[in-house]
């Protein structure tokens, strides 16, 4: 897995795009390959796996944006769109939504760059809440968009 510093080199869009739904929105925050291991009686990637990778990124995300450890309490509307192969390059992105005082909201989405054809589809989305924990898993503040910048 890569983490958000990292981009990845423009890909073919599929014919089917619309433009609302042709590029990811967020940052690249979790990059992986699909593996043989991670299938479903049907052959397809388990849903459970991709959502395991986008709870990974929303975590990453997370972490970085309350400056400390993060617990992951809720997941809003998942919604699967297309099924993820072996091969598959799974990209999970991630954009901060509303913060509260010791939430956070995290819109993430999860594409495909297919195997062999290179073509990337968005495979499913869904809006993770965190809550930033102290080291006791107590609940604590979110600090202030101007505290995390000047940290």
């Amino acid at each position: 897995m890569l983490n958000a510093a990292l981009t990845e080199a423009p890909l073919p869009l599929m014919a089917h795009a619309t433009p609302t739904t042709d590029l990811p929105r967020g940052e690249l925050t979790v990059r992986t390959i699909a593996m043989p291991a991670d299938t479903n009686a049907n052959g397809d990637i388990f849903g459970g796996w991709v959502m395991s990778q986008m709870d990974q990124a929303g975590g990453i995300a997370g972490v970085e944006r309350a400056q400390g450890r993060v617990v992951t309490v809720a997941v809003d509307a998942m919604t699967f769109i297309q099924p993820v192969r072996i091969g598959d390059v799974l990209s999970v992105y991630t954009r901060i939504g509303r913060i509260g005082r010791t939430s956070l909201k995290i819109e993430i989405e999860a594409w495909a760059t297919r195997f062999r054809t290179g073509l990337r589809d968005k495979v499913t989305d869904a809006t993770f809440t965190f809550v930033a924990i102290d080291e006791q898993g107590r609940p604590r503040p979110v600090p202030a968009e101007t505290e995390v910048l000047t940290a």
